[in-house]
């Protein structure tokens, strides 16, 4: 995903870390949900707590996400669109989204693989592969 402020793999306590260091209302994120596999999480600073909003994969390619209760079912061809729709205020979200947080490394593909590679380095495994 080409977006600059998807985070992937990155825990609710550290989204919440990056959102509210600044103390602004209206910085948020997206990153991958922890406990929903195949779920976005749109998360959005308020009045120094971080509010989430689970985005799903429709069918066709397209996202629904889930807003304040009452508030007509959005589906969006694009994740762009999605967020330039609650940048507008009054849209069903706690504040409307101002300020994003961009993530710091550019690639999040490397990060996994460097993960991988420290999770294969660090085995405490009995057995070792030899390369001839």
């Amino acid at each position: 995903m080409d977006l600059p402020y998807y985070h992937g793999r990155l825990t609710k306590q550290d989204c919440e870390t990056l959102l509210l260091k600044e103390g602004v209302d209206g910085n948020f994120l997206l990153r991958d949900s922890e406990s929903i596999p195949g779920v976005l999480c749109l998360c959005v600073s308020f009045k120094n707590i971080v509010y989430t909003y689970r985005i799903f994969r429709e069918k066709h390619g397209y996202y629904r996400i889930q807003t304040a209760e009452g508030s007509p079912k959005q589906v969006f061809p694009s994740l762009k669109e999605l967020i330039s729709k609650f940048e507008k205020p009054n849209q069903g979200m706690v504040v409307h989204l101002l300020k994003p947080i961009k993530r710091t490394s550019p690639s999040l593909r490397w990060r996994g693989l460097k993960l991988e590679l420290e999770t294969f380095v660090n085995s405490n495994s009995d057995y070792v592969d030899v390369l001839p």
